[in-house]
């Protein structure tokens, strides 16, 4: 198993979103025991190109503080929502014989959404523990009805086994 940390960067990772204490709590202790496991933890920066205020050299653009990589772990960038769209990052998980990643970040119905479905399509295994992806009110929907359409509807039963974070940390801990 791999542990995927997508977009908890700078710029969006506050109070704005949905049970923020709770997410990045649940974050953090999802990837501390992923570490203290040795499960190898991954990172995924979202870039939004120049100008944007979410681009490499914007401050908006680097890893959360909460959840910051540590010596040696690999973080790649990507501009479309799928994780998969870059293609050095799906070379690199293709090279091993893993195929189950554990996917936790910002924002479930962007980039989470298009990377659960395109790793659900590749064949791969895919866990997302409750409570460790988060989002904001759209224009149609608000942050918890948002986060509860992707966690209790769409993805249970289609696309991966959304599974609380003490059953995330069992499966961690072996």
């Amino acid at each position: 198993m791999r542990l995927l940390v997508v977009d908890v960067q700078k710029g969006i990772t506050d109070e704005r979103l949905y049970d923020f204490p709770g997410f990045i709590n649940n974050t953090i202790k999802i990837i501390r025991t992923a570490r203290k496991n040795n499960v190898e933890v991954i990172y995924m920066q979202h870039d939004d190109g120049p100008g944007t205020g979410f681009s490499v050299g914007d401050e908006g653009f680097e890893i959360a503080d909460q959840v910051m990589p540590a010596e040696g772990e690999k973080i790649f960038v990507k501009d479309i929502n799928s994780c998969f769209g870059n293609k050095e990052f799906a070379d690199y998980l293709e090279e091993s014989n893993e195929d189950t990643l554990m996917i936790v970040g910002l924002q479930t119905d962007f980039c989470i959404d298009a990377t659960i479905k395109s790793a659900f399509e590749r064949g791969y295994k895919v866990i997302v523990p409750k409570g460790t992806n988060s989002t904001f009110d759209n224009d149609y929907m608000d942050k918890e009805t948002t986060y509860k359409y992707y966690n209790e509807m769409m993805w249970p039963k289609r696309f991966a086994d959304c599974i609380s974070v003490d059953d995330a940390v069992a499966l961690l801990n072996g």
